[in-house]
């Protein structure tokens, strides 16, 4: 089939004498409408980004690297630039990501994780710098994500009717999840930050793709994507000793402002609210965008949600109808 977005590409790279001639060999798509390229030269390999300007805005992506670039962090670095067509050349961190490296050798979980929880940190301290020109993780964000899985997964998915009582229930859990997020210490957040968006590198471990949503937000929203990883899945205990080493790395001011109680209900808690999101946009994927892949990594992000039932009563609506009225009907297929 003709691919006009492919040939533009080949003819803005074939205009960069650095790589001009090179055939570009697709790499990976994401969930978005960008896809990436690998050009070979030499020794040398780079990424060619295929962003289309009218689905896609490159501009975020340029800037945030060069946040991430000024605090030394292991991204991809920009070469070359086209912003009104829609492609970057990039700097290639390899095609090892995490989620590969974990399933294949699990017993290095705690060193990645360990590199992982490192960076973050070092995008949380020396991210204080750009917080403020990244665009809030506000209430109404919080509540948009949330409303995802209410409207894409119970509406569109499964048609599930939701009753005036309900409707009432539902908008009461969103309001503690929104609260608890809100109340948090507020720091630069990737927004994506798993296993599908680190690499596995020689050098400066891990390499960090897919910023470019990046906002300032919940200190334990990237901390909830990493540990709690709707692609892969820990042991809880496991899960909280690593959170736990993020938590004792933070400053002092931070520690006595939040205490190791409340971080553990803004870590679950956050968690529920990712996960809600996350499960409602792998439906729209697959309802909207023909995107069916995700839609076996539903039940896991589920999971995580319904084993905090015991421990937080309020959110007992939330609970039951995930284990009552969206599991037990699950099939991920229709």
């Amino acid at each position: 089939m003709a691919d006009p977005r492919r040939a533009a590409l080949i003819d803005w790279i074939n205009g960069i004498e650095l790589i001009a001639g090179r055939e570009p060999v697709l790499a990976s798509c994401d969930a978005s409408f960008r896809r990436y390229f690998r050009l070979q030269t030499g020794s040398t390999s780079f990424i060619a980004m295929d962003a289309p300007p009218d689905k896609e805005n490159c501009l975020p992506f340029v800037r945030i690297a060069g946040y991430l670039e000024a605090m030394q962090l292991n991204a991809p670095r920009i070469i070359e630039a086209d912003l009104d067509r829609g492609f970057l050349l990039l700097s290639d961190l390899g095609n090892e990501q995490y989620l590969e490296k974990l399933e294949k050798f699990p017993d290095q979980a705690a060193s990645l994780y360990s590199d992982a929880i490192d960076s973050m940190l070092v995008i949380q301290r020396l991210g204080t710098a750009y917080q403020s020109m990244l665009p809030p993780y506000n209430e109404d964000v919080l509540r948009f994500e949330m409303s995802l899985f209410r409207d894409w997964l119970c509406g569109t998915y499964l048609q599930l009717e939701f009753s005036k009582a309900d409707e009432v229930n539902w908008q009461a859990c969103c309001d503690i999840l929104v609260e608890n997020a809100l109340r948090q210490p507020q720091v630069f957040v990737h927004r994506d930050y798993h296993s599908r968006n680190l690499m596995v590198t020689k050098d400066g471990n891990p390499g960090i793709l897919d910023f470019q949503d990046a906002l300032e937000g919940p200190f334990t929203y990237d901390l909830v994507s990493l540990l709690k990883d709707c692609y892969i899945r820990w042991p809880a205990a496991d899960v909280w000793q690593w959170a736990l080493r993020y938590y004792r790395e933070l400053d002092a001011a931070t520690r006595e402002q939040v205490d190791e109680l409340q971080f553990r209900r803004y870590f679950e808690l956050m968690g529920i609210q990712r996960h809600l999101k996350a499960a409602g946009i792998f439906c729209r994927l697959k309802q909207r965008d023909g995107k069916s892949n995700y839609m076996a990594d539903v039940p896991r992000t589920l999971n995580y949600i319904v084993e905090l039932g015991p421990d937080y009563e309020e959110l007992g609506f939330l609970m039951r109808l995930i284990e009552e009225r969206v599991l037990p009907v699950w099939s991920g297929d229709a």
